[in-house]
Parts: C-alpha cells; sequence; structure tokens
C-alpha cells in the first residue's frame, strides 16, 4: 500500500511551499534593501537619515505630494509616513506647506538638501542595475518577469483586501 499524496494534493502543496518561500524572500529582500542604502549613507557620510526615510525621499523625486498620496500609492503606512515626513521636515530635507484648499492637508517637496539625498539613492541603484545586467545575475526579460509576476500578485492582494474574489 502506497502512502504517497494524490497528484493533484503533492501539486498543491509543492505551490504553498513555494508561495511561502516567495513571500519569506520579498520580505528578505526588502529588510536587505534598506540594510544596502544604510550602508550606502554610511560610505558617503550621511548618517542623520535612515534607509527608509532616505527611499521616502527617492520616492517622492520631484513631486509634490501629500502624506495621504503616499500611502495610496502604496509605499508606506500611516503613522511610519507622518513620523517619517515630520522629522525629514525637521532636518531640512523637506518644505512642507498646508493645502491652500484643505487646510488639514500638508503637502511637501524636497528641499536641496533632501534632492541630494535622493540623488545618492538614483545613484545606487543604477550601479546595481549595471552591475545586475553587467555581471548576468539577470537580464531586461528576467526583471520584466518578476514585475510582472508581482504586479499580479499585488493586484490579487489589492481585490482580497477589497473583498473581491
Amino acid at each position: 500500500m502506497s502512502m504517497e499524496m494524490p497528484i493533484g494534493q503533492q501539486d498543491q502543496k509543492g505551490f504553498m511551499s513555494g508561495y511561502l518561500e516567495a513571500l519569506a524572500l520579498v520580505e528578505r529582500l526588502h529588510r536587505l534593501l534598506l540594510d544596502v542604502i544604510k550602508d550606502e549613507f554610511e560610505r558617503v557620510g550621511v548618517l542623520e537619515i535612515n534607509a527608509v526615510q532616505a527611499l521616502l525621499l527617492f520616492n517622492i523625486g520631484d513631486n509634490e505630494v501629500t502624506a495621504g498620496e503616499l500611502k495610496s500609492r502604496g509605499y508606506y503606512q500611516g503613522s511610519n509616513v507622518s513620523y517619517n515626513l515630520k522629522k525629514l521636515v525637521e532636518m531640512g530635507y523637506m518644505h512642507h506647506q498646508r493645502c491652500e484648499i484643505d487646510r488639514r492637508s500638508v503637502r511637501v517637496r524636497l528641499t536641496p538638501r533632501g534632492r541630494e539625498v535622493r540623488d545618492i539613492v538614483s545613484a545606487l541603484f543604477s550601479r546595481h542595475a549595471e552591475g545586475l545586467e553587467g555581471k548576468g545575475v539577470i537580464d531586461i526579460n528576467g526583471i520584466s518577469d518578476i514585475s510582472t509576476a508581482l504586479k499580479r500578485v499585488e493586484r490579487y492582494w489589492t481585490d482580497q483586501i477589497r473583498y473581491i474574489y
């Protein structure tokens, strides 16, 4: 008598195992990205800003945004964004101004100092992209496949939050 699982159950167990591995990898990659950014800022001697704040400045770029817009784009959690925006304004990396129409809303944009940080992160990412491609770690098709797959998962999770099955 065989103790093997039926093929369908094996496939499902294999998919679940792969899914959990992918989730753990995404989580590890995010933490590793923050460590890479932190190391770069230590290397260039910018010590007062943390990796999350540097990434926030990079993501804002040349835009003028509200904290709500950053949350709705899916970049940050609410309290995390508010705290870091406040700190970045206090340290002189961002300007803030009350919105003329909705006085409760504050719009933020980078100062020249904030743009310097954004440029450091941008240069770091450019070096990484060149290194990944140049050393054959991944090519344009591979990066495109990863992005497509992650966007599908993002869309599925978003639908789950909105109760669309």
